[in-house]
């Protein structure tokens, strides 16, 4: 038997949605469509939801499963799953009026217009056509609206994902008159977190950050439209520094011997090396712990990340050449932030390097000496960098770490893997949506009665500190994982 919670309401007799609880036998393959149909079955009940084809092509079926959109067709029941409406306005129990999308959509004009008779008879290339199908195969399931954090900060005005992907479709079209591009920045097209979540949901597996909204920030810097001034500022640093911000005394690769002759080697990353040194020295600390080498060479710049993100791509291939210079002779690179490893991981392969990278969790978590550990008497909770756990598929490493560590109560948060706010250059350029998303996390944090939240990013480290501050939680401190291992080796 599991336990199924489903939000209810009725309008003629509900105030508000709630949730009620259900206990119904788990068979093989069960999917939340059928658990839904056993409630109404076992229980008398009149659940109301949407359904049609149960093959995962209408998208009529969407709903919210544990906070994240998924068709109800396809997504297998477990226990303890919270059944919810999308987040639109509930007709009743799971059933949502959309008509406020739909009429975004009538009024955006999301058609392709052509006006001029050499343009209407234009054919699509084979190159267009590739450029496009990506974003063509949405269902309409909306998994993505109501699943996006940024979408549900009232003041963020962002179109969202799914209307974002809409935008592209037209704006690769050759066909197309109208000037999509302008539209998508009346969208919000720089208010995206690049968090990933509307991929993580779409049951098509459509990319929106990577094929439609980077690719549109892109297209805007070279013609004048982007980025937004306070992204400027990274472009200007690296072609001054290699690094993407100025630095706080001295760079951590200062401060450290470079070379022990090791075949691993530090991916630093900007924000290590120039602002937090105090995670490089906790890095080593915990090496020497686990008699552990590595080298730190000099050289490295930045891995392009934040250009990448908001569209400044010009200056990339360089910085991908320099980093795969400096190396080329190691066998494993080892990263301590999550945006750096997904690029290098993800990103750098398009311009034609291939290192062999590992986030830190996935390289120490065979290797750490747990009776050399000594009890560290702290509850903690864990955030799941968006970059870490949808950029690379790192979940488990990071939680086997911490309940490795002796006296450390751990504690899920409700949804560890939302986003803080702090990716896609929005701490930066929208620091108000940053600081929402973050003061969100912050009350999730609070929830778990927890003296720390462990990450494994730096921009996490420092968003969710700030969201804890303004919800007056100072006293829960954010760390880096390696800044736990520590205590435990002190």
């Amino acid at each position: 038997m599991i336990k199924v919670y489903v939000s209810r309401f009725n309008k003629e007799v509900d105030d508000e949605p709630h949730m009620e609880c259900y206990e119904i036998e788990k068979k093989p393959q069960m999917m939340v469509l059928d658990a839904l149909q056993a409630i109404n079955q076992k229980y008398d009940e009149d659940i109301s939801f949407r359904r049609s084809c149960r093959a995962g092509q209408c998208g009529s079926c969407g709903v919210l499963y544990n906070g994240n959109g998924a068709l109800a067709c396809q997504k297998e029941i477990e226990d303890n799953a919270r059944i919810e409406p999308l987040k639109f306005p509930v007709i009743k129990d799971l059933i949502v009026d959309k008509s406020a999308i739909e009429n975004k959509v009538k009024d955006l004009q999301l058609n392709l217009h052509s006006q001029k008779c050499d343009k209407l008879n234009t054919s699509m290339t084979k190159e267009d056509t590739i450029k496009t199908k990506k974003v063509r195969s949405c269902i309409e399931c909306y998994s993505c609206l109501s699943s996006c954090p940024v979408v549900n900060v009232a003041t963020a005005e962002f179109g969202g994902p799914y209307i974002m992907r809409y935008i592209s479709k037209f704006e690769s079209d050759p066909r197309e008159d109208f000037n999509r591009l302008k539209e998508s920045l009346d969208e919000g097209l720089y208010n995206c977190t690049s968090c990933g979540k509307c991929l993580a949901v779409c049951p098509k597996n459509i990319n929106t950050f990577g094929d439609a909204i980077e690719k549109m920030r892109a297209i805007a810097c070279s013609e004048n439209l982007g980025p937004l001034p306070e992204h400027v500022a990274f472009n200007d640093n690296i072609k001054k520094t290699g690094r993407s911000v100025s630095v706080d005394g001295e760079s951590f690769i200062s401060q450290v011997e470079n070379y022990n002759g090791s075949k691993v080697a530090l991916f630093t990353g900007c924000m290590l090396d120039n602002k937090l040194q105090k995670i490089g020295h906790s890095l080593l600390k915990v090496l020497e712990a686990n008699d552990i080498k590595i080298d730190i060479p000099e050289g490295q710049v930045c891995c392009g990340s934040p250009l990448l993100r908001t569209g400044q791509t010009e200056l990339v291939q360089s910085l991908v050449d320099k980093n795969k210079e400096v190396f080329k002779d190691y066998d494993t690179v080892i990263t301590l932030c999550s945006g750096c490893g997904a690029t290098l991981k993800n990103d750098h392969p398009k311009f034609g390097s291939k290192l062999n990278v590992m986030d830190i969790s996935e390289f120490l978590v065979d290797k750490i000496d747990t009776i050399k550990m000594k009890e560290v008497n702290i509850k903690v909770t864990y955030h799941d960098p968006c970059h870490l756990a949808r950029g690379q598929g790192i979940k488990d490493q990071p939680r086997e770490i911490i309940e490795k560590v002796p006296g450390v109560e751990f504690e899920e948060m409700l949804y560890p893997c939302q986003c803080c706010g702090a990716g896609g250059g929005i701490k930066s350029g929208r620091p108000e949506i940053a600081m929402e998303l973050s003061k969100s996390k912050a009350s999730m944090i609070k929830d778990t009665n927890a003296d720390a939240v462990i990450t494994i990013c730096p921009f996490c480290q420092r968003n969710l500190q700030d969201g804890l501050d303004d919800i007056n939680e100072e006293n829960v401190k954010v760390m880096h994982i390696l800044e736990l291992l520590e205590k435990a080796y002190e």
